[in-house]
């Protein structure tokens, strides 16, 4: 019974950290990959590194990405930061 009082404080922290941690964690890399598995030819995405670029084609692991009139470009996957919605 000792025992038991000596490690339920390690339990109740370690569930602490799961429901303030870990669990919103995995909520939001599911809501990320949910986005980039949405995302078609013609969306303008955000990258990681600040740039905004529209999608011209969909490939297997990275997308050929407009920059302006006349330059394409390609884009890792995982460098998508979230899809870029017009404030106009």
């Amino acid at each position: 019974m000792e025992m038991v009082t000596q490690l339920l404080p390690f339990v109740f922290l370690i569930a602490i950290m799961y429901f303030v941690i870990i669990r919103p964690q995995q909520q939001q890399a599911k809501k990320h990959a949910q986005m980039l598995s949405s995302l078609v030819k013609g969306d303008k995405i955000v990258t990681t590194g600040g740039l905004i670029v529209e999608i011209q084609k969909i490939e297997e692991t990275f997308y050929s990405v407009k920059f302006n009139n006349d330059v394409i470009g390609r884009l890792v996957k995982d460098a998508v930061a979230r899809k870029y919605e017009d404030e106009a």
